[in-house]
């Protein structure tokens, strides 16, 4: 037998193989890794998934919450996982951020992780605690213009899309704005609502009922079109920053060295998940997008959207803590 042949049956065979995996595939319990805390959009949104595949696959889908680091500690665990398909990591633009923002990462995430699929997307909404003395965005940048440093604005931590957007909107105001980081969004948001920091940049789909509710002040949401949430609410664009616009996005990547019929096989079903008609409108009243791609699709995305938040890290000169 030539080694050409050799080589072509072990080829076929570590094919045949890899197929029988996804075929089988789970057979155990997964572990969806959410590198950030309980209560915000991955964790949320993790949990649908989560709820679904188990339906779907018949296995269970457990939603693990490793929040602190921005989003650092819960992705470094996954990339230290074994490569089976048995531990994924729900991720978001927090990830393509720190490519650039965080050098020290002990992980690199277009070499260490596999796109397996993209989520939804969602506009973040701009809101102030009720006692801060500006009714509308013009007002608010005219008050951190008048006391520099005065004001804080909180995040769930370095890199994360509500530092990203608050640095953004600092840049493009002109305005001098501290940061708070927190280790999570519930930290962030909870620090508004009691009073303790004066703004946040967060996810429209979980800050929207404390604007109904008159526990914070809407002045702008972050789209580039007003939101079916708060049609109210004008855009930041459209009420004092012209051309601002920012998102956050979610997705799923597993260890490098995943089977790819297994991650073939995961963004299938995860797309069933997300073309269910009762998802679609679930996520619709919460103001979420879904985003359905192929593994070679959502590569293509993450790599041009680490490129782009590059350039806003470069161009702004942010620092990680």
């Amino acid at each position: 037998m030539t080694l050409l042949r050799i080589i072509a049956l072990a080829l076929l065979s570590l094919g045949s193989f890899g197929s029988a995996q996804a075929q089988d595939y789970p057979t155990r319990q997964v572990r969806m890794i959410v590198p950030f805390g309980a209560g915000g959009p991955a964790d949320v949104y993790a949990r649908i998934i989560a709820q679904h595949l188990s339906e779907q696959l018949k296995q269970t889908f457990i939603v693990e919450n490793r929040p602190g680091a921005g989003s650092i500690i819960g992705t470094d665990a996954v990339a230290k996982s074994p490569p089976d398909g048995y531990t994924l990591l729900v991720m978001s633009n927090t990830h393509t951020t720190n490519e650039s923002l965080v050098a020290s990462k002990p992980f690199q995430l277009m070499r260490d992780f596999v796109p397996v699929a993209p989520l939804n997307y969602s506009d973040l909404i701009m809101v102030v605690h009720p006692a801060v003395a500006a009714k509308d965005l013009k007002e608010f940048i005219a008050l951190a213009k008048k006391d520099p440093g005065k004001l804080n604005y909180a995040s769930s931590g370095v890199g994360t899309p509500y530092h990203m957007a608050g640095e953004l909107f600092k840049s493009m105001s002109e305005t001098d704005i501290v940061h708070v980081p927190h280790k999570a969004s519930g930290e962030a948001r909870n620090a508004v609502i009691g009073g303790h920091v004066q703004m946040m940049f967060d996810a429209i789909t979980t800050m929207a009922p404390n604007v109904a509710a008159g526990q914070v002040r809407a002045l702008g949401t972050t789209g580039t079109k007003r939101s079916e949430l708060t049609p109210d609410v004008p855009t930041v664009a459209e009420a004092g920053v012209p051309a601002y616009e920012a998102t956050i996005w979610l997705g799923v990547m597993a260890p490098v060295g995943t089977p790819q019929p297994v991650v073939d096989k995961l963004n299938a079903e995860i797309a069933k998940v997300i073309n269910r008609a009762d998802v679609k409108e679930n996520w619709a009243k919460q103001g979420a997008v879904p985003m359905v791609m192929s593994p070679a699709e959502f590569d293509k995305y993450l790599r041009a959207d680490i490129e782009k938040w590059a350039k806003v890290v470069q161009k702004s000169g942010i620092k990680a803590n």
